[in-house]
């Protein structure tokens, strides 16, 4: 596996640790924090992710998750304001977890 496919893991993997911090702040708003930009790179990371692997079925299974994944963050930047409840509800997104759950697959198939 390229190294490029595991930064862009890395970069979701740990966007996600940061969300998961946020989320427990009980926050009204994100004013003054990098929850924008941690998601805006987790999005991205996630459109790199799917160009950078190979074909086949969990390849297939990877980018749709990616796909939805993006999605979901997508309607959250699209708010106002981001609290840690929606960013709550972001973090137990199946679609989210399930991205995540691939790329941990990926990793522990590529060492």
């Amino acid at each position: 596996m390229k190294n490029s496919l595991h930064e862009k893991i890395e970069v979701i993997e740990s966007g996600y640790e940061f969300l998961l911090a946020f989320a427990a702040q009980g926050r009204e708003t994100d004013k003054g924090l990098e929850v924008r930009s941690t998601l805006a790179n987790m999005s991205e990371a996630a459109a790199a992710v799917s160009g950078l692997l190979g074909d086949g079925d969990f390849a297939d299974v990877v980018r749709e998750d990616a796909k939805k994944s993006r999605a979901a963050i997508s309607l959250v930047l699209s708010q106002v304001k981001i609290s840690s409840e929606l960013v709550d509800n972001l973090n137990i997104s199946i679609h989210l977890r399930a991205l995540l759950t691939d790329l941990f697959l990926l990793s522990e198939t590529s060492r």
